[in-house]
Order: structure tokens, then sequence, then C-alpha cells
């Protein structure tokens, strides 16, 4: 019983850093003409436009979107990767 505790303390420290870690990793996603930049929360914290993306502004929104959602899931495939790593570590029964 001990030992399980020890293991989520364990867990949960190690969640707290991964949390951290996120939020100063910075993921670009560009899609014609539009650069986007996502922390590993999940927050855009910058948006580039090139002056030949600012011709069309259908086309810039259609681009915009596409540049976000490229960013955002990158940015779920680094914290997936990350979580992994940090549960492959613990030997919790029925996680993992």
């Amino acid at each position: 019983m001990f030992e399980k505790a020890k293991d989520m303390y364990k867990l949960q420290k190690q969640a707290r850093g991964i949390k951290k870690e996120l939020k100063n990793t910075h993921i670009e996603a560009e899609h014609e003409g539009v650069m986007v930049t996502i922390n590993g929360e999940q927050e855009v914290v910058k948006v580039e436009i090139s002056d030949e993306a600012m011709t069309n502004k259908s086309k810039l929104e259609e681009n915009l979107l596409k540049a976000i959602n490229k960013g955002v899931k990158k940015s779920q495939q680094i914290g997936a990767e990350m979580m992994k790593e940090v549960m492959g570590d613990l030997n919790l029964p029925g996680m993992g």
C-alpha cells in the first residue's frame, strides 16, 4: 500500500515537471504564409502573416485555421510522448 502511494507521489511530481516544461516548449506550424507558435499547453503565443497571405481574406482565414490546427496536433503529440516516458518509468497496476 505504501509503495503505491509513493508511486502516485512520484507520478504527480513528474506531471508537474512536465506541465512546466510544456509551458516553455514552443511549437511552430506554418501553412501557406501563416505561421503560428503554440506552447505545449496548446495556447497560441504568436501569429505571423506574410504579406502574400494577406491578399485574400477568406484564404487567410482558412490558412490561419489550418496552421493553428497543425500546431495543436504537434503540441498534443509532444505532450503524449512526454507522458509516455513518465508512465513507462512507473510500475502502476492498470496504468500504462
